[in-house]
């Protein structure tokens, strides 16, 4: 179950809540170019991880030539939407006010300081690392900002964070517990059915009760699903308790999007979906079901590329980001408190959040 790969340096003590100088709550992402020169080194970083694209025995020169050729095109996308991936201004600021409500929370584990590690942009992962070294922090949460656990993400940010410490911190002077998946926690659920339900509303019945509810999720490699990634089946959980929290109030749909070159990728894909519906008249809300917050799939390839170019674009509306929202940032909040806490009762909600490692700490 355990997501990182054998290092050589890895045992695992039961988590304390017990407390000396506070607790760094680190959230782990893909990360996103925050200025258009970022651009290139955030691609290559990207390929050259054979743990989200598999590329073979020549990952690393295959990942030099698609970052040196796709560059110019990301370079556009990102000057289309502002000049940046605003993934992590959402980010740190997310990180922040959580720990303001974790310093409330469990008190005994304040004070909570605020981190942010990117896999592939800045603030890149080895950087984090050398920071939390440098603050002196003995004790971090690695909390995974993909609700939904894949070897593509969570495993390559977790197997990334033992490489470093093997490096960086071979007398493991920070113990780190991780929380790794949270499918179905009440309030990431809560928070997605609001949103979807403030686009409902912006339609006239009866469009309204007929609307397809399209959840779009990055897409995986068939190569990845096939070795039995969990992220599909959690992906579709998360779809289900929304569905769920809105009482099945239209007919849904789980698509895919994000797919890269010419190997099988998970379908059927977003952009095909939408253009059947629209070749029906059928309205349609998007629900990007599998991020924390706006970055490029979202405000590009979904509101500039498959929102733009539809004939009939004001039958598609978008469901807003988790980003900002209060009850968003009180259940990352939660999440954490579970996880610090392994109290009886916290133990069965952590169950109905469908979370996964918890309180287990890597140390050399």
């Amino acid at each position: 179950m355990f997501a990182l790969r054998r290092q050589g340096l890895a045992r695992f003590v039961r988590y304390s809540s017990t407390s000396t100088n506070g607790t760094a709550i680190v959230l782990l992402n893909m990360g996103g170019p925050s200025s258009i020169p970022e651009t290139h080194e955030f691609l290559l970083r990207l390929f050259s991880d054979s743990d989200i694209i598999p590329l073979g025995r020549f990952q690393s020169a295959i990942a030099k030539f698609i970052a040196r050729t796709r560059s110019p095109k990301i370079e556009k996308h990102y000057r289309e939407i502002g000049g940046g991936s605003p993934i992590r201004k959402w980010s740190e600021y997310q990180a922040q006010e959580a720990c303001k409500l974790l310093n409330e929370l469990s008190p005994q584990t304040a004070p909570h300081s605020p981190y942010v590690a990117f896999r592939y942009a800045n603030p890149i992962t080895r950087d984090t690392y050398h920071r939390l070294l440098d603050d002196g922090i003995t004790r971090a949460v690695a909390f995974s900002q993909y609700p939904q656990y894949s070897y593509s993400t969570t495993r390559s940010s977790f197997n990334e964070l033992a490489r470093l410490q093997k490096e960086l911190d071979p007398k493991g002077t920070i113990s780190w517990s991780f929380i790794d998946r949270w499918p179905t926690h009440p309030g990431l659920v809560k928070t997605f059915a609001n949103h979807i339900r403030d686009q409902l509303e912006q339609f006239e019945e009866p469009l309204r009760k007929d609307a397809m509810l399209l959840f779009s999720a990055h897409s995986l490699p068939m190569e990845i699903v096939n070795q039995g990634d969990p992220y599909p089946a959690e992906v579709a959980a998360t779809v289900y308790a929304v569905m769920r929290e809105l009482k099945f109030c239209n007919p849904y749909r789980l698509v895919w999007q994000s797919q890269v070159g010419p190997r099988p990728w998970l379908g059927a894909q977003t952009s095909k979906a939408v253009s059947a519906l629209q070749k029906e008249n059928k309205p349609v809300v998007l629900v990007p079901i599998a991020f924390t917050s706006d970055h490029i799939e979202t405000l590009h390839e979904i509101d500039l590329e498959i929102k733009g170019e539809c004939k009939r674009p004001e039958l598609v509306r978008r469901a807003e980001s988790l980003n900002g929202d209060r009850l968003f940032i009180e259940a990352m909040a939660d999440v954490v408190n579970m996880h610090l806490n392994p109290t009886a009762d916290n133990e069965s909600r952590r169950l109905d959040s469908g979370m996964g490692i918890e309180h287990y700490m890597l140390k050399a």
